[in-house]
């Protein structure tokens, strides 16, 4: 079980189920409900759906895939925006709902859904994209299923996050990428200027021969303060001690039921597969990717310090220079801990998303 949000032409993603944005009546349209009508051959698809009939807005009802790399299409029809009092958002979540239901009844491993409703539909892009991805994760905690469900994004300009939060990480990335020194800042007037170099074949005074150099006399830094300050106990030092050398593994498991959390809970909020989540709770000596370790943060809402430390334990460290770790940073420092929305404003960046 897990979430993607993928750049992809729907009518190419493998998966035993592909949601199509359809029209009410037995015909098609245009964008993906035309799009996936011609690649899965448009008469013998259509005939299927006059069987069907008329679907009211939010209803779901299933058809052969036809040529399609997949087993079935599930036909959801979308609101029309109204200006969002005419309960388009009510009617949106029914599509996700029902769409996620059929596919469970049909026992499916996968089901690929378009951005339904934000084409000529006129659906405000970054409202469906959080009415998506708040059914989405619903279903997820409130099932043991192991379905991957995955976002699929045609075009870009159908796909918008939040414009406050784009605003808040845009600026955070900006102070940043701004705060390094950069060698147009360095002052060389304040540097002490080198001592003149003897001239060229001068040798040394004769009364000097023999005698040894003087040596420059080192300065010595002050020995560091090893005294307890602050809030740090001899309690808390020997606990630190005595988990210094845990592996990423053991440092995980022991974070797990520091927190009080169940396996389970920790990686449906890391968005991982379980089979995955059991690997690492079978290998004392697990070492992750990058991905995944942040994924695991992110479940277990860790500090950003204990984040840091969690990376080291796998050889791993936050990159200054990187957009995909500075985003991890502004969430964790945010308290953002949503792996949906986190997932959701890495893919904003084109940036690899956490998890499976």
């Amino acid at each position: 079980m897990a979430f993607q949000i993928i750049k992809a032409d729907i009518t190419k993603v493998k998966a035993d189920a592909i949601v199509n944005s359809a029209n009410p009546k037995p015909t098609y349209g245009r964008g993906v409900d035309s799009a996936i009508y011609h690649t899965a051959g448009a008469e013998a698809l259509l005939k299927e759906r006059e069987k069907i009939g008329v679907l009211t807005t939010g209803e779901a009802a299933v058809t052969p895939a036809f040529a399609l790399p997949a087993k079935y299409i599930i036909h959801t029809v979308g609101p029309v925006w109204s200006g969002g009092n005419s309960g388009e958002l009510l009617a949106l979540e029914a599509c996700y709902k029902n769409a996620l239901k059929k596919a469970e009844e049909l026992q499916c491993e996968s089901i690929a859904f378009p951005m339904i409703s934000t084409g000529v539909y006129g659906f405000p892009k970054d409202r469906a994209l959080q009415t998506a991805l708040m059914t989405i994760r619903n279903y997820l905690d409130g099932t043991d299923s192991e379905m991957e469900i995955m976002l699929v994004v045609y075009d870009r300009s159908a796909f918008q996050i939040s414009p406050a939060l784009r605003s808040n990480v845009e600026a955070y990335l900006n102070h940043q990428t701004n705060s390094f020194p950069t060698a147009a800042k360095f002052n060389y007037s304040a540097m002490p200027e080198a001592a003149p170099l003897p001239a060229k074949g001068k040798k040394r005074s004769r009364r000097n021969i023999g005698r040894p150099r003087r040596r420059k006399e080192v300065l010595q830094e002050p020995e560091a303060d090893l005294s307890l300050t602050g809030e740090l106990s001899i309690e808390s030092l020997q606990e630190r001690v005595a988990h210094v050398g845990d592996t990423f593994q053991q440092c995980l498991l022991r974070w797990i039921d520091e927190k009080g959390l169940t396996d389970v809970e920790v990686y449906k909020k890391a968005n991982l597969d379980r089979k995955l989540f059991s690997k690492i709770r079978c290998n004392v000596n697990y070492v992750p990717k990058k991905q995944t370790a942040f994924a695991l943060a992110i479940g277990l809402e860790l500090t950003l310090d204990e984040t840091k430390d969690l990376l080291r334990r796998a050889g791993l460290a936050f990159s200054p220079s990187s957009v995909f770790d500075l985003i991890i940073e502004y969430c964790i420092e945010n308290a953002l801990y949503d792996i949906f929305e986190i997932n959701a404003l890495l893919f904003d960046y084109d940036q690899p998303t956490l998890g499976c």
